[in-house]
Order: C-alpha cells, then structure tokens, then sequence
C-alpha cells in the first residue's frame, strides 16, 4: 500500500534539533569616521593655497635635485678620470723638491750639517718603522684605510671645530685626510713653470691656498689618487715628500737630520716627534726648540696608545724617555764655518745646486768645539753681561786648512753677520810682523838696532806726522826683537822706512792680505783695514816657512752618486815670500813677543808659542794672532758699530781668549817645538861702538853694500 499520502510524522530527533536558541545579536559600533577622500576638496582656501605650494616646490627640487646630482656625478667622475689619466708612476712622484741639497762632512768624514732642501732617500710605507706610520696615522688621518680619500666626519668636526672657536669654517682646521695632503703637496699636478710664475715663492704659495674652488679641486685630485694607486702607495708619496723642518724634505731626511740613523730603525719616541712636526714643521723642529717638539711628541704618543698602536706600558716608556738629538743636529747647521764654506764654493753647486752635492771640508769638530767653549768662558766671567762687544775666533792649520770658525759671540748662529770673514777691521800693531819680516828678508838681524826717538815724517798733502809709542815714551837704542816685543811704534815706523812702503806693502800682499794698503808711513802702525781670516791666514805663511796661503774649508765636492770629486780645494800654500831663515828669525822674534812682551797672557803651559797682539786707535779693536808647532789661531774682538774698548787692548782679553781657545785644542796633544832660529850674538857688533848702526839700511843702501862688499 502506498502511503505517499499520509503525513509523514516528525522524528523526535528532529524536534529536537529544531529548537535552537536564536543566536544573540551583535552589539552595533559606532559609525567610523568619514575620512576625506583623496582628492577631496580643502575647503580653507589658504590652506589649500599653501599645500599647493608646498607639493610644486617638492616636486621641482626632486625633479632638478637628482638631476642635478646626477650631473654632479658625472662631472666629479669625468674631472676624477681625467686626473687619473695624467698621474704618473707612484714612483715618479717620491722626491719632489725644487732645488738640491748639500750636505757638508767634516775632516773625519762625518757629517755635520746639511743645507738647501735635503732628502734623505726614498722610503715605503713598508720600509720606514712602523712606529713612524702608526703615529702619521693616529695623528693626522686615524680614518685612512677607511675612507675614499674624504672623510666626511673629519671635515664635519674640523668645521665644527673651526666656528666653535670663532673662526671661519675653513680656517684652522681643515679636516684633510692624508690622501688630500698628498694632492696638496704634488699641487695638483701643476709644475713650476719659470715662464708662469713670478717666482717659486708665488707658485708655493698659490699651491697652498685654502679657497673654497681649491678644495673642490683637491677633492678631485684626491679621489683620483685613490682610485689610481693603493693605500700604501699614497702613504709613501707623503712620507718621502712632507717638509719636516730643518731643510729636511721626507721622513728619511728628518730622521737622518735629527736623529743621525734610518727612517727604519725609529723608536716611538722619534717618531712621534718627526709626526708631530707635520703640523708645523718650522715651528716645532727640535733644532728651534727641542722641549716645544717634546711636548708635541706626548700629545702623540698619547694618540697613538688611544687609538691601540702602543701599549699603555709602551707610551708610558716612551713619554720617560723622550727622544734626544744627535751630535749633528746639536750643531744647528754648521754655524758660520758652514756659511762660509757654502760661499767660496761656486753658486750652482752650493746655494742655488739643483742636484744633491756632497763636500767634504776641512773641519774638525773637536777644535771648533774648543773655540766655541774659549770664547764662551772668557765672556760669561771676564765681560760685563750687558756688554754688547763682539769677537770672533779662526783656527787654522799651517798650510790654511781652517780648523774651527767663530764669527760672533752667538757661536751657532746661521746666515748671521760673519765677523771672521765679512768684518774689514784696522789690523794695528797685528801688522807689524810683516814689517820685520820686509827687514828680515833683506838681511837684517833679530839684534840689530833702531832708535827710538822722536820722529816727524812729512806726508804729502797731508802735513808733518809724528808717531808716538802707545805709552807716550821714548827707549833710545832698541833691537829689532825688542821693538817688536814691546810693540813701539817709533822703530816700526823707522824701519819701514828704511825697507821701503812699496816692500812692506808687497810681503803683506805676498801673504795674503788682500785688502787695500795704506800708502803712507802709517802702514807700518797697522792703518789698513783687513779681515781676521786674511790676518790669520798670512801668520799661517810665517808658521809654515814663509810660503803664502789661501785659507780654505772645502776639500773636494762630489755629487751624490758619483765617486770622482767635481772640484777640489782651491786654497792651500803657495808660492814662497820670504826664506825660510827670515821667517824662522821672525819666529823667534814673536815668541820673545809672548814670553816676556806684550803677548804673556797668550802663553801656554808646555807649548811656545809665537805671536803679536794688535791695538787700533782709540781701542776700538783688539787683536791677538799667534801660533803652535801646530796650529795658528786668530782673536779679535770690538764692536760693530766701532764704538772704542774700555779697558781692552790686544795684550788683554784678546791674549786670553786665545789662551783659553789653545789649550783646549792642544789637550792630550805632546808638545813641539816652533821652527824657529835664534840669532847668534856673535856675529853681532858690540852695541855700545860708536859705529853700531842705529837705523836698518835702506834698500839702496843694502844693494850697494851686497854688490861692493863690507860688513
């Protein structure tokens, strides 16, 4: 049956299910705010106005800024390319000085000054110690193997720096890193060019300015040096070409200059003072002022132990022990023997030598040492401390060969006023040896005699003249040796009359005294004027036998490199004078000068000594030149401005200079005799006959005797 139309009943399950509770309803939120749509119209027109504004000038800047930066780009890498292109080898770029050096050795072979623009030799970031690199690095660029050859930060904090303490932004500090200074000393790759530039003063110059156009380019040149040669690479362009001071150019100059050894074997203590000098070479070298170099070195050392390049145990040592000067560096730069020798040598190979030059000089530093400290001792105890007197010292050796120089009392001055060689000075009573030696040469004797009496010579057109001793007093019937040991004017007066003017006059020449002579009777007194070394070196003729002399300083110059000298010594003994006899009696003569006349205070213990002292008018110089077996020396003293002596004569502090000079030179040294000969009083008439001659003989006079006989 079917049931498909009944009413199907509902299963419990079913209704059960079916009955559901309704599900809770939700809890409304709160209508969100309507947000303006983009687009939407603002409706404050000046608002609307301003944002305008703001979204037009947004998108101009961007659209010209990356424009504009992209142009930038270009250009900077254009111009960095065009610069990489144009440097050369890293090589070619070590040694960059204008003009040569010299370097000056003394008689031992070593070194004791340099001049002109000295390099040492090339150096590497590798070869040189590496303290010297590590305290380069800390104190001028910390950031340098970081960087692109610029160093924002530091330009940022040099900046800051620079207007905190009320300066421009590009004044004082400059933020350069090291590859910026390296471009600043290659000068861009510009070169001196004489056609271009006034002068190499104007081209420096122009290479160091600061404008805002010449750092841009140097940014360049910089970033092209980067980009062409490696780190290393730049560091040693920088080490070779810095000025260090001193005339120093390159770490391995400094380090020779200052220090006497390698640029390799620096401890830290030496290189923090060569970097230190990097800021102000001039200034801070330790030759102009050592404690101001010092306390610049403990600023760096105190940088490079911050920065982990020294141990705190390592800077403490080296701040404990502060880095000293070698001999050479002690000794300036030669003082005035340097100078001189740097002007008798030619021109194109000492002042202005466009090559390194070595020359070798006839020095000897122990001997200049002892007329530095002779001259020192006689002034700081034997002169007022306000006095403005003036010496000079030469030592020389028999052949001319100048042993020692002092040309003012500043004994290490450089380029000063050079009074041993520049100072034309009456010479006095210092002239009268070549007097006697004029009368030696014609036959005179040591013992015959003269009169000491008055005298007036009339001088054309200038009127009778009257000679008179320095004491106002008269001694009869003197000796030559006597005359000359109490150095009396009236007999040296007499005698060279007798000889001749025009006899005096030549020996004098013969001898090396250059300057011009006196024409009339008081030649003999010592009116002409001369130098100390023209003076010294003429006693140097009478030491040696009476042969002339040229004093001299330099030995041979060679150039750096070469074996064979370019030049060698110019001076040295000439031709003969007088004979050796004359000039052995002469000698004789001045040492009876210093052991009972005038020159006693010269005296040395042990030694003889031969000299004479020298006294102008109105004391306004005083001079005493004499001699050893070994070596002659030269005093003078006076003022400049030729303002007379108190209480000065030849005979006094002049003497004691000298003494005080030789027997430091003759320490340790064993006495020898003078080569001098004693006349023999026999064959001398008795001076009380009648028929003694009171006067020498004219020249005619001895030239008849000699031809027709007679005693």
């Amino acid at each position: 049956m079917s049931d498909s139309g009944r009413k199907k009943s509902r299963l419990v399950a079913d209704k059960r299910y079916s009955k559901r509770k309704p599900a809770p309803q939700k809890r409304r939120k709160a209508p969100a705010r309507r947000r303006p749509k983009r687009g939407a119209r603002v409706r404050n027109p000046l608002l609307r106005l301003f944002l305008w504004i703001a979204h037009l000038i947004w998108r101009v800047t961007w659209a010209l800024g990356w424009r504009i930066a992209l142009v930038s780009v270009l250009i900077i890498g254009i111009a960095t390319g065009y610069v990489y292109a144009t440097l050369p080898p890293a090589g070619q770029l070590l040694d960059g000085r204008a003009s040569g050096s010299v370097t000056l050795m003394d008689r031992e072979n070593a070194v004791f000054a340099w001049r002109g623009d000295q390099f040492g030799g090339v150096v590497t970031a590798e070869t040189v110690s590496p303290h010297l690199k590590n305290a380069v690095i800390a104190t001028e660029d910390k950031r340098f193997y970081r960087h692109i050859g610029l160093d924002p930060i530091g330009i940022a904090g040099a900046i800051r720096i620079n207007l905190r303490e009320g300066r421009g932004p590009l004044s004082g500090n400059g933020g350069s890193t090291i590859t910026q200074q390296t471009a600043k000393l290659l000068c861009l790759g510009v070169k001196y060019d004489p056609d271009v530039w006034e002068s190499e003063t104007a081209y420096e110059a122009d290479c160091r300015e600061s404008s805002l156009w010449r750092k841009a380019k140097e940014a360049i040149y910089a970033l092209a040096l980067e980009a062409k040669y490696t780190k290393d690479d730049i560091l040693s362009i920088y080490l070779n070409r810095a000025y260090m001071g001193g005339g120093a150019y390159g770490a391995e100059a400094a380090s020779q200059r200052f220090f006497g050894k390698s640029a390799a074997q620096l401890t830290p203590a030496e290189s923090a003072i060569l970097a230190g000098l990097l800021t102000a070479p001039t200034t801070l070298a330790p030759t102009n002022n050592l404690e101001r170099s010092r306390n610049r070195a403990s600023v760096v050392i105190g940088l490079m132990r911050d920065q982990g390049y020294l141990s705190d145990s390592a800077a403490r040592q080296a701040l404990a022990n502060p880095a000293t000067l070698s001999e050479a560096a002690e000794s300036r730069a030669g003082g005035y023997f340097a100078d001189w020798v740097m002007s008798s040598g030619p021109d194109f190979f000492t002042r202005n030598t466009s090559e390194d030059v070595i020359i070798r000089t006839t020095l000897d530093q122990r001997i200049q040492k002892a007329a530095e400290d002779g001259l020192t001792e006689i002034f700081e105890n034997k002169v007022r401390d306000d006095s403005e007197a003036q010496a000079a010292v030469v030592v020389m050796s028999a052949d001319g060969a100048v042993r020692a120089m002092v040309g003012g009392r500043q004994t290490k001055a450089i380029g000063a006023f050079n009074r041993a060689t520049q100072a034309l000075r009456q010479t006095g009573s210092a002239f009268k040896p070549f007097v006697y030696a004029t009368a030696l040469e014609l036959g005179y004797s040591p013992l015959d005699t003269v009169e000491d009496e008055p005298l007036t010579i009339d001088v054309p057109g200038s009127g009778p003249w009257s000679p008179k001793n320095y004491d106002r007093k008269f001694r009869g019937t003197v000796t030559l040796a006597e005359a000359l040991r109490s150095s009396l004017n009236v007999p040296a007066v007499r005698i060279a009359q007798g000889v001749g003017l025009d006899r005096v006059r030549r020996v004098a020449a013969d001898f090396g005294i250059e300057s011009d002579l006196a024409l009339g009777p008081a030649l003999a007194l010592g009116a002409s004027e001369s130098t100390l070394i023209e003076m010294t070196g003429a006693y140097a003729g009478i030491l040696n036998g009476g042969s002339a002399v040229t004093p001299y300083g330099l030995e041979n110059l060679t150039m750096l490199g070469e074996k064979e000298p370019v030049m060698t010594a110019t001076g040295g003994i000439g031709e003969r004078v007088i004979r050796r006899e004359a000039a052995q009696k002469l000698t004789w003569m001045m040492n009876r000068v210093v052991n009972q006349g005038t020159g006693r205070r010269a005296a040395l213990d042990g030694w003889q000594v031969a000299g004479k002292t020298g006294t102008t008018q109105a004391a306004r110089d005083a001079w005493f030149i004499g001699f050893t077996a070994d070596y002659v020396a030269g005093v003078w003293m006076g003022y400049d401005d030729n303002t007379p002596l108190t209480g000065v004569t030849g005979s006094g502090l002049p003497a004691e200079i000298w003494h005080e000079v030789m027997t430091r030179v003759h320490e340790g040294a064993a006495p020898r005799p003078l080569p001098m000969q004693e006349p023999d009083a026999a064959t001398q008439p008795d001076p009380r006959a009648p028929n003694r001659r009171s006067r020498p003989e004219s020249g005619i006079e001895r030239l008849l005797r000699s031809i027709l006989g007679g005693g």
